[in-house]
Formats: structure tokens, sequence, C-alpha cells
């Protein structure tokens, strides 16, 4: 493709990027988008004016009226991509210091943080600087490190091996466990220490022989000898595992594995192997999903301090439960039936929503969370008296617990509070909470936003299908100082989560209040299909991908037409990943929408399915069914469907989704003569992690939406980026 310019595009007070317009002998056009320089903080200064100004001249005046879309909002693009860091996971050290991973979008890098040792304190890197804790292990990774006492084993980023490090020492170097395979070939995820044996437990996922279908494996790693061997294997066979978890005496070990064409949410076993003298693991036992007469996908294990087998569960009720394994008779009980989600879909590695809770009666108490009808709830369970005692804490969004010292550490969120670790103290029955304290936020947004926070409605509507509902949240127009006029209806974007096999959740999130704070209605949707509803719910997509997701948004906005809360000629619509696809279906097979964005989405079913990686290779045979279908809700075989504007952002090196995903389709809409845009990130993998590219998608998106479907000019200043068959 040949280069025909480069155009250097700078804004103050904002990060830099190169734009570069490629332009082929075709004249088929995209733009490549690469970072120039770090992120800038200067934004949060010229953001502060903006509040200060806007607060006096509120005091002074009523609100303006303007058209919805138009809004001026403190709440930027520069500050949704530069305030929110993420979490890769959490644990507690033996002095019960908190340590957790998060990512920086600003630094591109995942450090693992320790808390400071006084309240009040900074919290302190521990990790070097040229490493980076994160694995690839099924791509989407989870799992990347584990502790015991003061050595931390961790994934190293750049080659995947695993690494070992000293955590009170600020000038200890990371010391290699695996072997170098001249590349990241060798991935490792969801680690745990076995001190009988002085060695480490951990999933392998081996890409030697074959990038694209590798070789899954429960390995052990010793950590008694200097030199560096091959990882002994002590469980194959099956394409996938997860969750080896050890118990208090090293003598039995338990662990999660499934196999094609199933997802771990679909079906999955749960075993239990003894261990030998010689650290084999022998007399192995199928626990649950075994016997195929009983539909269910354990997940969780995870042994008591007195060495009783634990784990969740979606049979009979089709809700994931806690259960128990009774050794002496091999059965497994319920410990607290209820028609709740007590985990999530294994996506990553490393989910810990359970825990157990030390206590002077030595009763057996378990820190749970169950998720009903769209939010969460926190509490002890008990479980010789198959009771629960529900706590009350800020957080209506709970994700995972650990334990800390006489204290729980708990992840979680609300609508308006960030995602968050708490650090929970219980009274001495366990009963009540008595201190509830935030020690880790992914965002330090302070109060002078929260006039402009828009609050989630959770709404119920009816589907195609006669006597079914499926559920949304509902964002409205927020804005301290501005309204539109009583004729107008604002515009609508709705957001179809990715997945499929997922959830979205009513919680703060300011990719969200950017659009409802500058005048738009936002809607984020669970369609059929989602996690949190049950089994039931979540097997409406299986063989109706494409189908049951689509009529399901379309219903959704529909609804909110209908309510009279939005104009019915502005209805937009995005999504990312699977959430991309249901877009472009949506667009191509149906008359709802006006415009859509698509985030490195699916266009072609077919090649989906050859081109994806081996976690997913078989996913969509059950979403989607026979050859026919393939091919009848792939969007690409219907470009003549599509009849209005689509934006589509792509990273370069996503393994997931494919770049040339998203070529087929702007070429395609290209050809045909419909207004299309294709921006592509050097560096980006499936999701976009740097902050500068996740402003530029945010921004270029509302940008398009005014210029093609809204009829307001933004009120921020944004150069939009060529629009092939407009511009």
């Amino acid at each position: 493709m040949a280069l025909s310019a480069i155009i250097t595009h700078t804004r103050q007070c904002h990060s830099a990027l190169y734009l570069r317009h490629f332009h082929s002998a075709l004249s088929i056009s995209r733009l490549i988008v690469t970072p120039r320089k770090p992120f800038s903080s200067q934004y949060f200064h010229s953001k502060k004016r903006f509040l200060t100004t806007m607060s006096s001249a509120g005091a002074q005046e009523s609100k303006l009226t303007s058209p919805y879309g138009s809004w001026k909002s403190p709440i930027t693009a520069d500050l949704v991509s530069g305030s929110a860091k993420h979490l890769g996971g959490f644990t507690a050290d033996p002095l019960g210091r908190l340590i957790w991973l998060e990512s920086r979008p600003t630094e591109s890098g995942t450090v693992l943080v320790r808390q400071a040792e006084k309240e009040g304190g900074k919290p302190v890197d521990i990790t070097p600087k040229d490493f980076g804790v994160r694995t690839v292990a099924q791509e989407y990774g989870g799992g990347a490190f584990s502790i015991s006492g003061d050595v931390v084993i961790f994934s190293n980023y750049k080659d995947q091996r695993l690494y070992k490090n000293s955590m009170s020492s600020a000038d200890s170097v990371p010391v290699p466990l695996t072997p170098d395979y001249d590349g990241p070939l060798v991935c490792y995820a969801d680690g745990v220490f076995d001190s009988r044996f002085n060695r480490y437990l951990t999933v392998r996922e081996d890409r030697r022989e074959s990038s694209t279908n590798p070789t899954t494996t429960i390995v052990s790693v010793d950590l008694s000898i200097n030199n560096i061997e091959e990882p002994k294997i002590l469980v194959g066979g099956n394409d996938f595992y997860a969750f080896p978890r050890i118990d208090p005496k090293g003598e039995r070990v338990a662990w999660i594995e499934w196999g094609h064409p199933n997802m771990p949410w679909d079906r999955s076993e749960l075993w239990v192997g003894y261990v030998s003298e010689n650290g084999d693991v022998n007399n192995r036992t199928c626990i649950a999903g075994g016997d195929p007469s009983i539909v269910e996908s354990p997940t969780e294990p995870k042994w008591s301090p007195q060495g009783e087998l634990f784990f969740i569960t979606d049979r009979k009720s089709g809700f994931w439960n806690i259960y128990k394994w009774v050794e002496s008779t091999n059965e497994v009980l319920p410990v607290y039936p209820l028609n709740a989600e007590f985990a999530r879909p294994l996506w990553v590695f490393g989910m810990n929503s359970y825990e157990f809770v030390l206590n002077h009666g030595q009763k057996n108490l378990i820190a749970c969370s169950y998720r009903k009808k769209g939010r969460s709830y926190f509490g002890i369970l008990d479980v010789a008296m198959s009771m629960i005692s529900l706590l009350d804490i800020p957080f209506t969004d709970i994700n995972n617990i650990t334990s800390g010292l006489d204290c729980l550490y708990v992840e979680g969120a609300s609508a308006v509070l960030p995602l968050s670790i708490a650090k929970v103290i219980l009274d001495d029955q366990k009963s009540k909470v008595v201190n509830f304290n935030i020690i880790w936020s992914s965002s330090s947004i302070n109060s002078d936003y929260k006039p402009y926070l828009s609050s989630p409605e959770l709404i119920e509507f009816p589907t195609k299908v006669p006597g079914e509902s499926a559920y949304a949240y509902f964002y409205p127009p927020t804005n301290p100082h501005y309204q539109a006029s009583q004729e107008e209806k604002p515009p609508l974007l709705l957001k179809s989560h990715g997945g499929p096999t997922a959830e979205t959740r009513g919680i703060f999130n300011l990719s969200i209040q950017y659009w409802t704070s500058r005048g738009w209605a936002f809607v984020d949707v669970n369609y059929g299909g989602s996690t949190g509803y049950g089994r039931e719910y979540r097997d409406r997509l299986v063989g109706c991908w494409g189908i049951v997701d689509v009529n399901d948004c379309c219903s959704c906005a529909e609804y909110l037409v209908d309510s009279g809360k939005v104009d019915n000629g502005r209805l937009c619509i995005t999504g990312g990943s699977a959430g991309g696809y249901t877009t472009l279906a949506a667009l191509a097979f149906k008359e709802t929408f006006k415009a859509g964005a698509s985030l490195y989405g699916v266009a072609d079913l077919k090649s989906l399915r050859a081109d994806t990686h081996k976690f997913e290779s078989h996913y969509i045979d059950n979403l989607v069914g026979n050859e026919n279908a393939y091919f009848e809700r792939s969007p690409i075989n219907f470009v003549d469907k599509f009849s209005c504007p689509i934006i589509l952002f792509q990273g370069l090196e996503d393994k997931v989704v494919l770049p040339n995903q998203a070529r087929k389709i702007y070429h395609a809409l290209k050809d045909k003569g419909l207004p299309v845009a294709l921006v592509e990130y050097e560096g980006e993998q499936h999701g976009f992690r740097k902050a500068e590219n996740i402003k530029f998608t945010l921004e270029q998106q509302m940008v398009f939406f005014a210029r093609l479907v809204g009829h307001f000019q933004v009120a921020d200043d944004i150069t939009p980026i060529k629009i092939d068959n407009l511009d």
C-alpha cells in the first residue's frame, strides 16, 4: 500500500498523535493511528478552571437552553481515557497489606502495587520498570501472579516466562523460573504455591508446535533448584484447564477442565486427584460435570482451612450456587440454594467470587456475593446453618473477594463509585460491617463532577418473543447547566456488550457519562444470552446469535421511543467485539438505527471461526449453528442491505477478531457509496489499552454521529477524520 501523505496533528493540552493517511492506487483510504508522545496531564488543570467557571455561572443564572448533544461538559475524552486504571487481580500479603495489579493507560504497562505501610502513605510499585505483569494465556489472560510470604511469582508480558521476585527489597531483580523459548511461545496462568514439594502449580498453554491449537496442561515448576528445567506435566489430555487448587496439607489437588465444543459455562468438569509421595497426581475422580444427564458447569473450586472442598455450579436450578463435596460418601450437596448467580463466566483466569472467613467460633463461614435482577448482594454464608446474613456496603456490584488480616478486601462499584477495592472489617460475630474503607480506585474523579453524572435506571422491556422480557440500564441526559427545548427528544446511543456471554452492569462509567453530560441518552443492553440471569436466559442465544441479540437491541430502542424518552430519528448503536457484530448485524438486517460504530467487531462469522484462537474456536458453533446460518447472519454477505453510515475501529495486533474483518466491511461499504470510515491502531490488540487511542475513539464516534445523524454542533474542539463518500 503506497504512502501518499503523512499528517502530523498536535492538540494543545492533549496527547499528540501521528495521523498517517494512506491512499492506495485503488483510492482505498484508511487512518492508522500511532502514539507520538506521553499523555499530558495539563487537561486536569483546564477542567478545574472549567468547573470553577461553570459553577460561578450556574450560581447567577438558570440553565442554558441548547440542543441535545451540543452541551459543554468537563467530562472530556481526555478525562475518560486518562483517569481510569484497570484492575488485573489482587491479594493480601502475610502482613495483611493489599497487593494489586493495575494497568495504566497513560503508561501502557501493567504493574504490581503494594498498599502503603501507613495510612495516608503512597502505594509502592513492586514490579521493576523493565517488566510487565500480564499473561496472554487463552488471549484474555488473568491470574498473572501469586504470592507466598515475601515471594511473588508472575508472568512477564514480553517473553511470557514465569519470574520469581522478592517484594521486600527495592533492589531485587526478578529471576526466571521457566525456560526461554526464543519468544512468547509458552504462557502460564492461575498458579498456586505447593509448600509440600516447594513447587508452583500452574496452567500452561504451549504454542511451540501450534499457535492456533496450543496444548494446555497443568504443570509444576520446581522452586528448589537453581537450574531452569522444563516444567513437569501433572494433568493433561483435555482441551482446557483452570483453577488448580491444593488442599492445606498438599495431599489433594482440584481443578476444572473442559473440552471442545463447549465453553466453560456450557459444560465443564470438576476433578480431584491425590498427590503421591513423588508429587504425581493419581487416583483422579470426577466430582461434578461427568454425568451426561446433568447439565452443569462447575467453577471456582476451593479448599476450606479444614480441608473440605467447595465449588460453584449451576446444576438443576440453572443458577451458579455454592456446593460442597462430601469425600467420605462422594456426594455433592448444595450449601445455599438460591435463584441467583454466585459466579461469573470464566473468560479470564484467577476469579475469586467467595472466600472463607476466619472466626473465633470456628464456624465454617464464607464471604460471598450473589447477583439478582441487575445488582449484587454481599453477605456471610453460614455453611452449617445454610443461612446467609446480608451486609450493607456501598457497593451494588461486586466481583472478587479475598481475605486480609481480620478483614476482607472486596472489589466492587456502584452508580456513583468507580470500580474499587474496599477494606471491610466485620464485628466479632461476622454479622455486621463496622468499617468500610476504599484502598484502591480505578478513577480519582472528585465530587465536582457529581452534578454531571446520570444515574442508571434498570429497565425491563418486552422482546419479540411473547411473554419474554430483557433488561437494560438507561441513562438520561444530565448536565446541571443545560437543558433542551421541550419539543426536542434526545438522540440515543445504544451499546451492545461484548462476549456475547457477558453482562453489562449499572456502575460508574465515565465513557457513558461522556455522552449523557453532552445531552445524549444512553442505554446499555443485557440482551438474551447475557449472564447474571441464570442458564435459561443465557441459553436464549444458543443457535440464535445474530437474531436474539439484534432483536433485543432493536426492541429496547423501540421501547424507549414509545416511552417518549428518545428521538426516533436519531437512534445510534455501538459495540465492541461481539457487540460490534451485533451492531453490524442490526444495521444490515434491521432499519431501527440511523448510524453505528463497530469496535473490533465481527463482519464475517465464517472467517471468525477460521481465524480465531483456540479458546473460542468452537464457541460460535454453539451460538450460530449450521453452515447456512453462518452465511445468512454475516453482515459482510449482505452489504446491499446496509443503508446508513458506519465508523469502524480496529487494533492491528488483534488475534481474536483479525483486522481483515474490519477491512472487509470498510471496503464493501465504501464501494457501495455509504459514508464510512476505518481507524486502525498500531500496537493495539483486542480492546484498546492506550489512553490516546481510547480518547480518539470516543471523540471520533461523537463527531461522526453529530455530523451524520445528530443535526447539532459538538461543543468540543474535535478535528473530524475523513469520511469516505461524504468528505
